[in-house]
């Protein structure tokens, strides 16, 4: 071996090392850590393990490059260049790293305090956002930029920005009200005064989405949502009371039709799923109608799509126990009586009785 190589042989002995070291603390400490993290039950330790895993070996490297660098034959200049080097992609991982966990910790506890089904895409960019220029910033600083001046650049820019991009930027801020306030989150199914109704797929930095009971998607601008009147049937409680109206004919025993019918409500709400069986179904008498005294029951779902199927067996249900009963349930109609008809009926009948 040339003798120009030997100083190299320290360098190289610590890159191996770095490497090796690298392989084994991610195949043997990581995966001994994620088995007891996995028995803990925490998922705060899960998601820093994610964030580590995909960065551990770089930084292994990173810092094996620093240290070889200070030991081998290089110039000086050379050697503040590779640390600089280093120190810039040691802030771009951690950066990179801590962005994940930011994301996924928003994930997290946006499931654990709030009734959604999941984050909105909105509030886990913005928080990778924070952290990516949080991280920047670092890196520019310790790099030995300075800051100040982009930071006036950027105060003065965004004036400029703002002014070009209004619709965009209403729409951001509109969005970040809207997760903000909780009144529309994810997994609710909501009701738009301008017909559209489904549930909340996502809330995004331009646009709302959300999915119709056919399964098509409907998407509304986050600015046109915040000033829209909206019902959210999964607020304050997912149950809704259910709304049946019904009619029986006018020489029916209106005690027997009572009893009958919430004796149905109360097996509906019993046995068909989507029905709350602690619920006392009741009906209320409130119309007598032109061929029929009407009246609503009031039955109670769990959520607003379980309505659908207790209102179609109670139906079926209510149909058959009425006919059982003897209870019915009439068709329109209505009696009309023609004047100029019955003048002329009584005007036969009289021609006809007289000698």
């Amino acid at each position: 071996m040339p003798k120009h190589f030997y100083p190299w042989i320290g360098p190289a002995a610590i890159l191996i090392s770095a490497i090796t070291c690298g392989y084994l603390a991610k195949s043997l400490f990581l995966k001994r850590l994620k088995l007891w993290v996995e028995r803990t039950e925490s998922s705060l330790g899960d998601l820093l393990l994610d964030a580590m895993s995909r960065h551990l070996l770089p930084w292994f490297m990173l810092g094996a490059a620093s240290a070889a660098a200070q030991v081998s034959p290089l110039a000086d200049n050379h050697q503040a260049l590779i640390h600089k080097i280093v120190v810039a992609g040691f802030f771009i991982s951690v950066t990179l790293a801590a962005s994940r966990f930011a994301r996924g910790l928003v994930r997290i506890y946006s499931v654990r305090f709030t009734a959604s089904a999941a984050a909105t895409t909105l509030t886990e960019n913005l928080a990778r956002l924070a952290v990516l220029g949080m991280g920047t910033l670092l890196l520019l600083s310790n790099l030995g930029v300075s800051i100040a001046p982009i930071l006036t650049a950027l105060g003065v820019g965004s004036l400029a920005v703002a002014l070009a991009l209004q619709d965009t930027l209403s729409n951001l801020f509109a969005g970040v009200h809207i997760v903000a306030s909780r009144l529309v989150e994810v997994g609710d199914y909501i009701k738009l005064d301008s017909g559209q109704e489904g549930y909340v797929v996502d809330v995004g930095w331009r646009a709302t989405r959300i999915r119709e009971l056919p399964n098509n998607i409907v998407i509304i601008p986050n600015s046109k949502l915040s000033q829209a009147v909206v019902i959210n049937y999964h607020q304050p409680d997912k149950e809704l009371a259910v709304l049946v109206q019904a009619g029986v004919s006018y020489d029916s025993d209106l005690g027997l039709v009572e009893r009958t019918t919430i004796e149905v409500a109360r097996e509906v709400m019993r046995d068909v799923a989507g029905g709350v069986p602690d619920f006392e179904p009741f009906i209320r008498y409130h119309t007598f109608g032109d061929s029929s005294i009407n009246f609503t029951v009031i039955l109670r779902a769990k959520e607003f799509v379980d309505r659908y199927l207790l209102t179609h067996e109670f139906i079926k249900k209510l149909h058959a126990r009425y006919k059982n009963k003897g209870i019915e349930i009439p068709f329109p109609q209505r009696v009309v009586h023609l004047k100029g008809q019955a003048r002329a009926g009584n005007a036969t009948r009289a021609s006809e009785s007289s000698p």
